[in-house]
Formats: structure tokens, C-alpha cells, sequence
């Protein structure tokens, strides 16, 4: 049990102005540890763009620092999962964190979340497993789909996923997703050990753009409901990714506002001019902390509310007020389409469509950081600047 002073949400400025039926800012009761940008994967729709040519490793100090801020923001309902890009790329790293998690009596760690790659023996995952259950962790989460098996072979992560069913039980391992697992809508879209560049359909009309004078292939709808490129029909890999995030969606920032999202773009920007994004940085349960310090409220990746080598996140989260910053108040009240106009005056020319507000928002928010504005929020480079492993793919 934490014994430790919790905070009070009345103790953040917002809050104290704030009329008792009015929406308040949330406590943050988890946080998600970047150990690192690195990853041996570079999927599609990664939030950070995470990939093997990024670096960043989080000192074992700052991930404790941020532990302990976390129990005294929500005691024993903190919750912290240590996760990357790929953190068993240091494991040695990551067990040393833990063990001094343990020295300092701060509690188990939620779970931890990996793609599996290292897991090609029984004997290796087991032993693995063996030190993390020791060490207090209490459930294991393996990305499994379509973006991951790009990179990762389907039989680490099923052998991770079995051995650890074994070791923690079925209820403690949580595979994202289930259905993938099986082997049910994945096409072999990698050979063992690594991605099939060669299956990518790479003519002209499936070049992929991010340039800011427009998108190469802006979606548009076809007969089957798919979103089909201004060239041509999707190919088979695209009609995997759409079909991927038609099932499970996810949010379209870092990588996943590139490729993915001009695929399912379909609509103007004017569609997003009535919704703001305050209700999203209030209602956040947690926050993302980077390999550097950097505090990202939920899956805002990119968006820097504060840094932790600076500033305690318990004290963070007490100087929050959506109207301080004026980026992130700009959001607040009118969202990315609040934006535009700053945008304009730097050269932005809008898309002929986007797949979300989170899409148009990112997409500004690189050529902001291409241009050096509003650098204190907007950064690190990590979530910005594109692998050029990927670019060599396009």
C-alpha cells in the first residue's frame, strides 16, 4: 500500500477556477515509460515514430522519478507500463529498472509491452519471463498485426505469447490483437526475421507523399466500400492496412498520419472547423513520458506538455491550464482548424482530404517543427522526422 501525500484535484490551477459542474482536468493515474524510440519495426501506423535508426535510452533515475510522481498523483491507483518503441532491445536496461522499482517499494508495474521478436526459444522467453514475474510486473502485452508482422515473424510472438499464458495465466497476457494471433486476416506479408519490401506495390500511383504541397494519393471511396488511391485501386498490402484499421481503429499521429491516413482520407479540412480537443486533453486518464523527459498527454504524441528532468510530473500536472500555452489553447477552443491560418502564412497548402482531426493536426504540426515554430511544444524530433529505413521503402 502507498503511504505517500496524493494530490487533490482541486490543487491544479485550472480546476480552481472552475465552477463545480464544469468539466475539471483529470488526475493522471497512468503513464506509459518510453524506454526508447528504438525499435527493430517501423509500422505503419506507429504514434511515435519509432524505428531501428532511433535512439534514446531513459535513465533508470528518470523512469523511477516518474514512477514515484505517478503514486503521488494517484497513489495506489497508478498504474505504469514500461514500453518503447521496443524495450527488450536493453533488457539488461529494463531489468535494472525494475529491481530498482522493487528497492524502492513502488509498487508492480502494470504490464510491459513488446512485439515478441526476441522470443525464439522456449527456454530464453521462459527464463525471461521467470525475472520479470519476480520482479513485480503483472501482465505482458505482445503487438500482434498487420503493421508488426511486417517485421516481426508470426512465430516469436505466438511462442512469446504461449510460454507466457504458462508463466503469468491467460488472464495476465494480453495480445493486441487476438485474431491475428490465429493467423486470421494477415497475409504473409513478411518472410522470417523481417519485412517483404519486395511485396510493396511500388508504381507511381502508390508512391507515398507527406510533402506539404500535397498528397500523392488522397483517398477516395470505391465500390467496395474500400478507400482507393486517385491512380488506381488499393493494392493488396493497402487493402490489408485499411481492412486492419476498419477493425481495431486507432488514431492517426506520428507515422499513422502518413501513409495510413491519406488511405482512409475523406474529408476537407472545413469538416473539423466546430471540434476543439479539450475535452481530450481534460478527460486524458494518463500521459506518455519519452526517453528525454518529454510529458505527451494520452496519445498526443509530439505535443510537449512538460518535461520531467525539469519539472516533477505531479507539478506538471498542477501548472496544466488549457489556456496558458497558446498552441495548445489554440487546440482547446478551436481545434487544428485553429491553426490553419499560422500554417498558411509558412507555406501549408491543406490536403485535398483527411482521415481525422488528429490527422490534420499532425500534418500541421510537422511543418511547424520543419520551421522551427513553437519548438518548446512541438518536438522532440523523434516524433517528427520520418526513418529514412522507411523512406528506402517507399
Amino acid at each position: 500500500m502507498y503511504d505517500g501525500p496524493v494530490i487533490d484535484p482541486s490543487e491544479n490551477i485550472y480546476n480552481r477556477e472552475l465552477a463545480r459542474n464544469e468539466p475539471k482536468f483529470k488526475l493522471w493515474r497512468s503513464a506509459g515509460l518510453m524506454l526508447t524510440y528504438k525499435c527493430n519495426a517501423a509500422c505503419e501506423f506507429c504514434y511515435y515514430h519509432c524505428a531501428p535508426d532511433k535512439g534514446g535510452l531513459m535513465p533508470v533515475e528518470t523512469c523511477i522519478a516518474a514512477w514515484r510522481s505517478l503514486k503521488t498523483l494517484a497513489g495506489d491507483a497508478a498504474k505504469i507500463h514500461l514500453t518503447g518503441g521496443e524495450p527488450f532491445l536493453y533488457w539488461d536496461h529494463l531489468v535494472e529498472i525494475l529491481k530498482e522499482g522493487r528497492k524502492q517499494s513502488l509498487g508492480p508495474v502494470d504490464l510491459i509491452e513488446t512485439n515478441g521478436f526476441w522470443a525464439t526459444d522456449d527456454q530464453l522467453v521462459k527464463g525471461r519471463l521467470d525475472i520479470l514475474l519476480a520482479l513485480g510486473v503483472q501482465r505482458l502485452k505482445i503487438s500482434v498485426d498487420p503493421f508488426h508482422q511486417e517485421y516481426v515473424d508470426i512465430e516469436p510472438a505466438r511462442r512469446l505469447a504461449r510460454v507466457a499464458v504458462e508463466v503469468f495465466g491467460a488472464e495476465q497476457v494480453l495480445v493486441r490483437w487476438e485474431r491475428y494471433l490465429r493467423g486470421e486476416g494477415v497475409p504473409p506479408l513478411c518472410s522470417p526475421g523481417g519485412a517483404a519490401a519486395d511485396s510493396r506495390d511500388t508504381s507511381g500511383s502508390q508512391t507515398r507523399s507527406f510533402a506539404f504541397g500535397g498528397s500523392s494519393h488522397a483517398g477516395v471511396q470505391g465500390q467496395d466500400g474500400l478507400a482507393t488511391c486517385k491512380g488506381g485501386t488499393p493494392s493488396p498490402r493497402d487493402r490489408t492496412y485499411i481492412k486492419a484499421y476498419r477493425d481495431y481503429p486507432f488514431r492517426f499521429t506520428g507515422r499513422a498520419a502518413e501513409h495510413v491516413a491519406e488511405l482512409l482520407a475523406s474529408k476537407p479540412a472545413g469538416a473539423f472547423v466546430n471540434t476543439n480537443c479539450l475535452a481530450v486533453f481534460l478527460g486524458a486518464k494518463g500521459v506518455h513520458i519519452d526517453p528525454y523527459g518529454n510529458v505527451f498527454s494520452g496519445t498526443c504524441s509530439g505535443i510537449i506538455l512538460g518535461n520531467i528532468n525539469q519539472t516533477p510530473l505531479e507539478e506538471i500536472w498542477k501548472a496544466f491550464h488549457p489556456g496558458r500555452d497558446e498552441f495548445v489553447k489554440t487546440l482547446c477552443e478551436k481545434g487544428p482548424c485553429g491553426l490553419l491560418d499560422e500554417a498558411k502564412t509558412l507555406g501549408y497548402r491543406e490536403l485535398p482530404a483527411y482521415a481525422s482531426k488528429c490527422h490534420l493536426c499532425t500534418h500541421l504540426r510537422q511543418l511547424f517543427f520543419e520551421k522551427g515554430v513553437r519548438s518548446a511544444v512541438i518536438g522532440p524530433a523523434d516524433c517528427y522526422s520520418r526513418s529514412s529505413s522507411r523512406d528506402d521503402r517507399s
